[in-house]
C-alpha cells in the first residue's frame, strides 16, 4: 500500500471481504469434518485415536506446504495464490466425501491442509500490503474472523448431518469453495510483488531461519496451536461421550465456540490498536494465561454439569484460545522485513500447525488409554502455558523492525 499513513486508500472494503472470505471457505470444509466427526467416527468405526489423526493429517498438509506457500506468495500475489488455495481444499474435501475408510479420509484431510496452508500468508500479506500501521490489527482481526465464522456455518452443517448425508453435505461445500476460487480473480496486487519477482524465491526464508529471535516467537505458536487444535478437534466427542450431551447440542458447542471467536478475534485486534497502541505481547501473554485456566475447567468437567456452565466454559475458550491468531499473525508480520511478510507467516505456520499435528493424537491416546478425557485436557493447559511463559519471556517484540532507522 503505497499510503504509509492512518488512512485508508483504495478498495478496501473489497478487499477485506475478499480476505474474511477465503477463511469463511476454508474453515467450512475443515470444520465441517470436525462438526461431523461423530457421524463420521459411527460410519466408518473410527477410534478416537483415529479420528485424531484426521486433524494431524490435516495440518501435515498445511506444515508441509507452508514454507513454499509463503515465499510463493512473496512473488506471485495475493489473488493468484488464493484461487490456488481453493482449488486445493476443494480436491481435498471431494476426496473425504467419498473416502470409504481411513486411508482416504486421511489422504483427503492432507490435501485439504495442503490447500489451505496457501491461505494464511496470502491474506496475511495482503492485510500488511493493503493497510497501514495504525490499522492492521484491526485489519488482520477482521479478515480473521472468517475463521470463526466459517466455523458457525460448519457447526450449521454439522447439526444437518444428524438427518442429511454427510458425504452430500461436502460436496455442495466443494462447489461453493470452486465458485469462491473463481472469485478471487478479481484481487489485484501492488508494486511490492512485482518487486518480489525480482528476488531469489526463498532469500526471505533463509535469513528468517537465522532469527533466534523469530525461532521463539514461532515456537510458542506451535505450543499455543497444540491447545486449539484439541479444543476444535475434540470439543464435539467431548461433548457427546463425556458429558453425554446429544449430537445436536456438541454441534451447538462447536457453534458458539466459533460464534463468540468471531466477536473476539476482531475485538483482540482493535483493543491492541486502541488500547494498547499496537503492543500486542502482553494481550497475547493475557490470553494464553486466561486459556490454561479454562482448558483446565475443562479437566474437571462431568455429565452432571448444567449446560449453561458448559457453554460458559466453552465460550471462554473461544474467546481466548480460538482467537488468538489475529494479533499472533500481526506479530509476525511486524516483525520482519516488508520483503519477508509471506516468508515469515509461512515459517510461522509450520511451527503453529506442528501443535495441532502433535495435539489431536496425543490427546485421543490419552482417552483411549485411560477411558477419561481429563487427561487430555490437563496437558493441553499445561503446553499453552508454556508457551505463554515463552513469548512472555523470550520474545522481543517488533523484531528487525527496531530501530525503524535502519535500512
Amino acid at each position: 500500500m503505497s499510503d504509509t499513513g492512518d488512512r485508508l486508500t483504495g478498495p478496501w472494503r473489497l478487499r477485506i471481504a475478499m480476505l474474511m472470505g477465503a477463511h469463511v471457505v476454508g474453515t467450512v470444509n475443515v470444520v465441517s469434518v470436525l462438526a461431523m466427526a461423530p457421524v463420521i467416527q459411527e460410519a466408518l468405526d473410527l477410534s478416537a485415536t483415529e479420528v485424531g489423526l484426521l486433524m494431524t493429517a490435516y495440518y501435515s498438509g498445511q506444515a508441509t506446504w507452508s514454507l513454499p506457500a509463503g515465499a510463493f506468495v512473496d512473488r506471485a500475489g495475493v489473488g493468484r495464490i488464493l484461487m490456488m488455495a481453493m482449488a486445493g481444499i476443494a480436491v481435498g474435501t471431494s476426496v473425504v466425501a467419498t473416502a470409504q475408510g481411513l486411508p482416504m479420509l486421511l489422504l483427503g484431510m492432507y490435501l485439504m491442509g495442503s490447500g489451505y496452508s496457501f491461505t494464511n500468508p496470502s491474506t496475511a500479506k495482503g492485510v500488511f500490503d493493503w493497510f497501514p500501521q495504525p490499522r492492521r490489527a484491526t485489519a488482520m482481526g477482521a479478515k480473521q474472523t472468517g475463521v470463526p465464522i466459517g466455523g458457525v456455518i460448519a457447526a450449521g452443517l454439522g447439526a444437518l448431518a444428524a438427518v442429511a448425508d454427510w458425504r452430500l453435505i461436502l460436496i455442495y461445500v466443494v462447489a461453493a469453495t470452486l465458485v469462491f476460487g473463481l472469485a478471487c480473480m478479481i484481487l489485484r496486487d501492488g508494486q511490492s510483488s512485482a518487486g518480489a519477482l525480482r528476488r531469489r524465491p526463498f532469500a526471505g526464508l533463509f535469513e528468517l531461519l537465522r532469527d533466534g529471535n523469530y525461532g521463539r516467537f514461532a515456537f510458542s505458536n506451535l505450543l499455543y496451536n497444540f491447545g486449539q487444535g484439541n479444543f476444535f478437534g475434540f470439543l464435539t466427542l467431548f461433548v457427546r461421550d463425556a458429558l453425554q450431551g446429544s449430537q445436536e447440542f456438541a454441534s451447538l458447542c462447536l457453534g458458539v465456540a466459533q460464534a463468540t471467536s468471531a466477536g473476539a478475534r476482531f475485538g483482540w485486534g482493535v483493543v491492541s490498536d486502541l488500547m494498547f497502541g499496537g503492543r500486542r505481547k502482553r494481550l497475547v501473554v493475557g490470553i494464553g494465561v486466561a486459556s490454561v485456566v479454562l482448558l483446565a475447567g475443562m479437566g474437571i468437567a462431568e455429565a452432571g454439569w448444567p449446560a449453561a456452565v458448559v457453554m460458559l466454559f466453552v465460550a471462554g475458550l473461544g474467546i481466548t484460545v480460538a482467537s488468538y491468531a489475529g494479533l499472533m499473525q500481526t506479530l509476525s508480520v511486524e516483525a520482519v522485513e516488508p520483503h519477508q511478510t509471506g516468508s515469515a507467516v509461512g515459517y510461522n505456520g509450520i511451527c503453529t500447525h506442528m501443535g495441532a499435528i502433535v495435539g489431536p493424537p496425543i490427546f485421543g491416546a490419552i482417552v483411549d488409554a485411560t477411558g477419561s478425557y481429563s487427561g487430555g485436557w490437563f496437558v493441553t493447559a499445561a503446553m499453552v502455558g508454556c508457551g505463554a511463559l515463552l513469548i512472555g519471556l523470550g520474545f522481543r517484540e517488533g523484531g528487525r523492525r527496531r530501530p525503524p532507522s535502519t535500512g
